[in-house]
């Protein structure tokens, strides 16, 4: 099955860094979010351009996309938040 919620994010980005470790927690706790690491990859730099568009576009990472309901996370969020965002809260 095809992750519906991805996380873009850059390797060495310090904003990436600190919201990673939340990620790392949730993926832990059986929540499916696929990584997706931009800066050094140019696929996944050019698939985020893709899906980083419109009036809400992020234009950076991290970037959170639930691909079925097309809601967002842009920028650093908390656990919390992250969790709520992936459960549709």
């Amino acid at each position: 099955m095809e992750n519906e919620i991805l996380f873009f994010y850059g390797l060495e980005c310090p904003h990436c860094i600190d919201v990673e470790k939340h990620v790392d927690k949730l993926i832990n706790e059986g929540v499916e979010i696929k990584k997706v690491e931009v800066w050094h990859n140019k696929e996944n730099d050019a698939l985020l351009d893709g899906l980083d568009i419109g009036d809400d576009a992020c234009g950076g990472v991290p970037f959170f996309l639930n691909q079925k309901t097309g809601k967002t996370i842009c920028g650093e969020a908390t656990y919390k938040q992250i969790k709520n965002w992936a459960e549709g809260k």
